[in-house]
């Protein structure tokens, strides 16, 4: 665990911000090949991606707030506090801004999204995989108490501070989890790519399986702000992952149907 790459002066650089950053670069270099082979405009998509990583950043920040509003309610400073401003916000907020500015984008341009959408599927499945790594550097998004041989202890004050990480305790590496679940997807996303049957194909597999990753791995997660529905029993999250599941399965039956 090292949230804190180094220091230089009154600059710090982090490591959460570090993968972030190299994540949101591979991820377009990657957009960009695949549109390239795909028939869509390779530069296009490079700066839609760009506009996408931005609404992605905004919307999940709003997301943050609303999702532990009891703290930023009592506290409202905190909402332009410093570590709000460096924290990337939530996962599924940063899709949600990312998508809807796609598809604002696709629609003012009269481009096909179904396309688009397969050809930013590998990306975000790699930004969620290298986002997680800097969340476990990070100490944020960890995991319940456990005793499993695998379990990880942070032991860095400066994360304790920063975003409430438990000291001197084995927790599940939930951050671990989620990375190694992008990785695969990743890969069947890649392996898939070459026998592609319908357009949507690429977006309905990472829906469906990041969708089924992150309902699980929510089980094991114990990171406050995390909105708990039905007493206790789902989080906002595993909601949100129930959803993308569905549309997935939808997207892909509605996919082979037009294929057939």
């Amino acid at each position: 665990m090292h949230p804190v790459l180094f220091k230089l002066g009154p600059i710090t650089l982090h490591s959460y911000g570090t993968l972030l950053a190299a994540a949101v670069l591979l991820g377009l270099w990657l957009a960009r090949r695949h549109a390239f082979a795909d028939g869509l405009d390779g530069d296009r998509v490079w700066n839609l991606g760009v506009y996408a990583v931005l609404s992605g950043l905004v919307v999940a920040k709003v997301w943050l707030v609303f999702a532990e509003w009891d703290r930023y309610a009592a506290n409202p400073r905190e909402i332009f506090a410093l570590s709000t401003i460096q924290s990337a916000g939530t996962f599924y907020g940063g899709v949600l801004g990312a998508v809807t500015l796609i598809i604002l984008y696709a629609r003012y341009w009269k481009l096909p999204f179904l396309p688009l959408a397969d050809a930013y599927a590998p990306c975000v499945a790699l930004g969620a995989s290298l986002g997680r790594l800097g969340c476990f550097s990070a100490g944020c998004c960890y995991g319940k108490p456990t005793e499993i041989a695998w379990g990880v202890t942070f032991t860095s004050e400066y994360a304790h501070a920063l975003v409430g990480t438990p000291l001197g305790i084995r927790l599940h590496p939930t951050q671990l989890y989620d990375s190694f679940a992008a990785v695969v997807i990743l890969a069947v996303l890649l392996l898939m790519r070459r026998r592609k049957r319908f357009t949507g194909q690429l977006w309905a597999t990472f829906m469906t399986l990041y969708g089924v990753a992150r309902f699980t791995t929510e089980f094991l997660r114990d990171d406050p702000g995390r909105t708990e529905l039905f007493g206790g029993a789902l989080s906002l999250m595993q909601v949100v992952s129930l959803g993308l599941i569905v549309f997935g399965v939808w997207l892909w039956r509605r996919g082979r149907r037009q294929h057939v």
